[in-house]
């Protein structure tokens, strides 16, 4: 008999197995199948409870009814174990670099900068920072973000001053950031821009569409151009006016063409999983700007990742 691994797979706690631990839970024959294959999910990132993912130390964790427990099989960046070691820059394509400046191509399941609350979770910013000790170099600093599971483009900065110049630029919205994605459905008309007000709820850890009259509201906007259509899906071009956390996601959310493989921003009518693909499918494609300390204009250009350029030839070939 020949069985087929998922790329995800998920299951529910049902009210008899409520209390039960995380790893125990994992061990289940319907699920992984022993304790050693739950340990290394743990320790390798592939596990969420609830769309957050577990720490290598949540094993105990005592599950609840209804709790909502996912393995993500193949997930980009995980052969390693999340500990609190440094990964080499190996995972890492260095893209661009100077005495000022370091630009990378991050993968899909790598932190874009370490945090708190994911002690030991490996990040770019880790990974430059080994890289750099060996050559006695500074301490990298981020300049702006992208999402984890988003990959593609960041630009760091190894001088203060330079940090500072590029972050100017960035509140200015002088540099050009252009994503590729895959969303359902097609956008129409092909071409146009997106406007919307937006709020940060910091308790639930996503962006809302608000109204115009919001105090805390934030403007967002994107210009957006369809490049190919499929039969249930289409790949756009995305280029953001302002930089927000989450924007393209939520903005594409909002006109009803959900990103293919999205997990958080799914609710409403509208919220198809018919398409399989482990994360959200975003890539940094474009990333252009002034130098800090000379003005010369740069720019860079990163091709789809393999996964993502996988799902468009699928979804060319009409699967």
């Amino acid at each position: 008999m020949h069985t087929v691994t998922l790329p995800s797979s998920r299951w529910t706690v049902e009210p008899d197995l409520a209390g039960v631990r995380l790893d125990k839970f994992l061990a289940r024959a319907d699920c992984l199948g022993s304790r050693g294959r739950a340990v290394r999910a743990l320790e390798r990132g592939k596990v969420f409870v609830n769309d957050d993912e577990a720490a290598p130390g949540d094993g105990g964790r005592r599950l609840r009814s209804g709790d909502r427990v996912r393995v993500w099989i193949d997930r980009p960046g995980s052969a390693r174990k999340r500990t609190g070691r440094r990964a080499g820059a190996g995972a890492l394509e260095i893209v661009y670099a100077d005495e000022a400046l370091i630009v990378v191509n991050k993968p899909a399941g790598l932190l874009a900068v370490p945090l708190a609350h994911r002690a030991g979770v490996s990040s770019a910013q880790d990974e430059l920072v080994a890289h750099l000790r060996s050559r006695g170099k500074l301490r990298p600093m981020v300049v702006h973000r992208i999402d984890r599971d988003t990959s593609g483009l960041v630009v760091f900065a190894t001088r203060a001053d330079a940090r500072a110049r590029l972050k100017d630029q960035f509140r200015r919205r002088e540099p050009e950031r252009v994503y590729l994605a895959v969303v359902y459905g097609h956008p129409r008309p092909s071409s146009g821009t997106w406007t919307d007000q937006l709020v940060w709820d910091q308790r639930s850890l996503i962006q809302k569409e608000t109204h115009r009259r919001d105090p805390r509201g934030k403007e967002a906007e994107s210009e957006y151009r369809v490049l190919e259509t499929f039969r249930d899906a289409s790949l756009v071009e995305v280029r953001l006016v302002t930089g927000k956390r989450n924007q393209i996601r939520l903005q594409a959310r909002l006109r009803g063409h959900t990103l293919v493989g999205e997990q958080r921003y799914v609710y409403g009518p509208n919220s198809l999983r018919t398409i399989e693909f482990p994360r959200q499918a975003l890539h940094a494609h474009r990333l252009a700007f002034q130098h800090p300390l000379n003005g010369r204009s740069l720019r860079f250009e990163v091709p789809l990742p393999p996964d993502m350029a996988g799902l468009v030839e699928r979804l060319r070939a009409g699967a």
